[in-house]
């Protein structure tokens, strides 16, 4: 099991386990993470899972592709570390990884 911990706007913490293989989506809908909405499934076609990767896993996540980066056009306040949490696989290297919500989503 690898830990994440999703920090709200508010900073109020959410530190969940999820497996390997999962996306950091999944991860947050199986544990009812507030603030990650997640409307079309995990498609990457909504941007309602929106997030902001912790610089010290940047690397681990991989850069964003084509069409994330599109979608990250209609996300809510994007930044240069901002993802698309459906499009991130979590692996076993990813364990501790912060991930900060937007103040709203899409």
């Amino acid at each position: 099991m690898v830990k994440i911990t999703y920090i709200e706007n508010d900073g109020t913490a959410h530190t969940v386990e999820a497996n390997p293989g999962v996306t950091l989506m999944e991860a947050a809908v199986n544990n009812m993470v507030p603030g990650i909405d997640a409307d079309c499934g995990g498609a990457c076609a909504c941007a309602t899972c929106h997030v902001y990767v912790d610089p010290a896993f940047a690397e681990k996540t991989g850069k964003a592709e084509s069409m994330e980066e599109s979608m990250l056009d209609f996300a809510s306040d994007p930044k240069p570390e901002s993802r698309l949490s459906c499009q991130i696989t979590l692996t076993e290297e990813m364990d501790g990884i912060v991930l900060r919500l937007p103040r709203s989503q899409g």
